[in-house]
């Protein structure tokens, strides 16, 4: 052969072997590529859970409009939820801003415990009564009293408008305390004023101060 004719077969040949290349090449099966993840929308914070006092502060909030002439400061409420026993933080100030609250013992009357139960089973607004009554008041002036530092308050409806006269008032006593509690498994009774424990006076009435309203009640009572 020669060398003409050799190139020429060589040249063939090298062609032949790059094309049976690339086809072979082209007949491979390609990797399939990876899908795209979908994202997965978080699932929703969960709601926090309602106090057990999200009904009477709705009727606060209701009350607050209602008496609006009365308040000159509408920042925080005090709630006092007679539906709990008195053996529970039953004393609510809540902060209608932020949501936050601090919680108290508190006392009930006599006359709305007969039996000394630990609940309160009935209101009444009548004088020599020794019971709580209900509904919205606005507080009034410190003073210093037989118990010590304490807070006058003016009833705002027809159930408690007799409170001012009946002298009803925030202040300590001794037998609203946790050791009190612990030993006999309820608060004392007052003779219808919304009494705490003689320590938290200072706090509860600063937070409170003047011109703000407490509101009292049972959901089941109107």
């Amino acid at each position: 052969m020669d060398r003409r004719n050799f190139t020429k077969f060589a040249l063939s040949g090298l062609a032949f072997s790059f094309l049976t290349d690339s086809m072979g090449r082209a007949a491979l099966p390609t990797q399939p590529q990876p899908a795209t993840p979908v994202p997965v929308p978080p699932a929703p914070a969960p709601a926090p859970p309602q106090p057990k006092y999200a009904a009477l502060l709705d009727r606060a909030k209701a009350a607050l409009d209602h008496h609006a002439d009365a308040f000159t400061l509408r920042d925080r409420v005090a709630l006092v939820d007679f539906d709990a026993p008195s053996k529970d933080l039953r004393m609510h100030v809540v902060d209608l801003v932020g949501g936050q609250a601090n919680s108290y013992l508190v006392s009930h009357g006599r006359g709305s415990d007969p039996a000394h139960s630990g609940w309160l089973h009935s209101f009444s607004n009548e004088f020599n009564s020794l019971a709580s009554c209900r509904g919205a008041f606005r507080t009034e002036a410190e003073y210093v009293g037989q118990h010590g530092r304490s807070m006058r308050l003016t009833g705002l409806d027809p159930q408690n408008d007799n409170a001012e006269a009946r002298a009803i008032v925030i202040h300590g006593a001794d037998y609203v305390s946790e050791d009190h509690v612990a030993t006999w498994g309820k608060c004392g009774r007052s003779e219808g004023c919304f009494a705490v424990a003689p320590h938290i006076v200072p706090q509860l009435l600063g937070l409170l101060g003047q011109g703000r309203m407490l509101f009292a009640g049972k959901i089941g009572s109107a």
